[in-house]
């Protein structure tokens, strides 16, 4: 027993300042801009959305909770403690995006093609919204970081990645993760 406690205590110190190089590392590259920031939306209890859901009227949508704001809050202020400038921020029209996109970003432009195709009603717009995607960013002129407030869905299907609620996932253009970075509710 004594042991594996050591063992566990070596590991741990091992690997804080790998952890700690790693995320010095991301921070520097997201400074050097020319990034796709992939924000899985902010907390959000629950799956998916109740049955009957209207994309225009949030009370009937699955919302943000006291937590998820803060979340969204702590994500905005993660990009202005690390001063890294962001060009556009763009997000999907479901109110749980908007309203982390707002929270964290204040200005923000929706976009269809980061909407959710969780539910049946929308599961027939995926490859429609992943060509949007890939042709959106193929036109990008800008060597400045484009955030993108999305889904678990879409980010899994673009980068093959789990992402965690309001977690940051940051690629290259051609959609290569680079790294990611989980903010706490």
């Amino acid at each position: 027993m004594k042991f594996l406690s050591f063992f566990i205590i070596i590991f741990i110190s091992l690997t804080s300042p790998i952890k700690a190089e790693l995320y010095k590392n991301l921070i520097n590259q997201l400074k050097d801009g020319d990034k796709l920031i992939f924000i899985r939306h902010a907390y959000a209890p629950g799956n998916g959305d109740p049955d009957g859901f209207n994309l225009n009227d949030c009370s009937t949508q699955r919302n943000l909770s006291e937590d998820g704001r803060k979340q969204a809050q702590r994500i905005g202020e993660f990009f202005i403690k690390n001063k890294i400038k962001i060009g556009e921020v763009l997000s999907s029209e479901w109110c749980r995006c908007t309203e982390t996109a707002k929270i964290a970003f204040k200005k923000f432009s929706k976009n269809s093609f980061l909407n959710s195709f969780y539910s049946s009603k929308y599961s027939k717009n995926k490859d429609k919204q992943v060509k949007a995607l890939n042709k959106y960013i193929k036109n990008l002129d800008s060597k400045k970081n484009l955030i993108l407030v999305t889904h678990y869905v879409l980010i899994s299907e673009v980068l093959n990645y789990a992402p965690s609620s309001g977690e940051i996932v940051v690629s290259d253009k051609n959609f290569n993760i680079i790294g990611s970075i989980e903010i706490d509710y």
